[in-house]
């Protein structure tokens, strides 16, 4: 559900009813809120004069709690009420962040030279921050679920960006406790391309660069909207299937997810469309052939980066017929330095270029001059 700036407004003046309320407290709780946020169900910010009210209500699935945070710009007073959240001195000057989507949004906002560290940096693949990891300015912090503390202590970061999949996060608490500021993004678990990409407000919010995240995002949005809307004039609905095998399981995106999104803003007809429920659905390979044996494109096999890896691996993947016809995309192929997956780092802040692949991939006729920039056809 997104923000409602009037509930809020009650919300935060109910805060101060039965208090004593000083002069600078009335006129910052009478401030109009404004909540810009269009698309993402996963965070809301209310911007007074002086301070801003950023609110994570849904950092991963069945979350029990919403946080929130008081970003406080230089030497201006918040209402006591709200002293009992989490208070942040903006602009920030200094972050670690722990997932590769949280990368493109410092870089879009021309805040990467404050990253100071990161769990994993093999996995990062933007270009100008492996730059800084080379030069040692970003130093590796271990895995998630197991930070290197003391390294994080001794870098003293302005903020920490976290992500949990449940409910459960010893490491980051026990940070917490160390005094170190600690925020939850939940840009993973955001259903629509779109409400991802929205999640540059957040760090735009963070840098007091919430005009500029605004421009970027709406460029974004405008250019999603337009090739969605060019979609409009195909005169077929080519049969997509997608996913692969994983052990004995063949995983695939349900009809709600992220992924199925692109495919059905591109005028396809991905042959699981209508199942329920967002992430993945997990089917037996007899299940999958007999429903997508004639398909005609296969979009994401998996891992996989050529036909022969894909024939290797299985040899019954070679009864589809997109196998046949060798109408097989993947986006596994483009990867950075050390091997991160560019897909899975830039496609969530970018779905204008993920939808533009797709569309170009099923009706290559309305884009003729567009070249694919995160698939490629598997030779």
């Amino acid at each position: 559900m997104q923000f409602r700036p009037i509930l809020f407004l009650f919300f935060v003046i109910s805060l101060f009813l039965g208090c004593k309320k000083s002069d600078s407290d009335s006129i910052q709780t009478n401030n109009k809120t404004k909540n810009e946020i269009k698309y993402a169900k996963g965070f809301s910010i209310a911007k007074y004069d002086g301070f801003s009210v950023l609110k994570v209500i849904n950092p991963w699935p069945n979350a029990n709690k919403t946080y929130t945070y008081i970003l406080q710009e230089k030497k201006v007073e918040i209402p006591d009420s709200l002293k009992s959240y989490m208070v942040l001195s903006i602009p920030i000057q200094s972050i670690i962040v722990t997932s590769t989507t949280h990368i493109p949004s410092l870089e879009m906002l021309g805040v990467e030279n404050s990253l100071v560290g990161f769990p994993n940096l093999d996995y990062i693949s933007s270009e100008k921050v492996r730059l800084r990891i080379e030069s040692g300015k970003i130093k590796e912090l271990g895995k998630n679920k197991d930070l290197n503390t003391e390294t994080i202590i001794d870098l003293a970061p302005s903020a920490i960006i976290g992500y949990g999949i449940d409910n459960n996060n010893p490491t980051l608490d026990n940070l917490e406790k160390s005094g170190l500021k600690i925020l939850f993004n939940g840009d993973w678990n955001e259903e629509t391309p779109l409400g991802k990409a929205e999640w540059i407000k957040f760090f735009g919010a963070l840098y007091g660069k919430g005009e500029k995240a605004n421009t970027i995002f709406s460029k974004i949005e405008n250019d999603y909207n337009s090739t969605k809307l060019l979609a409009e004039k195909s005169t077929n609905q080519p049969a997509i299937m997608s996913g692969a095998m994983f052990g004995d399981q063949w995983f695939l995106p349900k009809g709600d997810s992220w992924g199925s999104y692109f495919m059905k803003d591109a005028k396809a007809n991905y042959l699981w469309r209508d199942t329920k429920g967002s992430g993945s659905l997990a089917l037996s390979f007899e299940v999958v052939l007999d429903k997508a044996e004639n398909a005609d494109i296969w979009i994401g096999p998996g891992q996989f980066t050529s036909l022969k890896e894909i024939s290797d691996n299985n040899i019954h993947y070679a009864q589809f017929k997109a196998f046949k016809t060798k109408n097989v995309y993947s986006f596994s192929a483009k990867k950075g330095k050390t091997g991160g997956v560019l897909y899975y780092e830039l496609a969530p802040n970018r779905p204008d270029l993920v939808l533009k692949d797709i569309l170009k991939i099923v009706h290559p006729e309305l884009l003729p001059d567009y070249k694919l920039f995160f698939f490629e056809k598997l030779k």
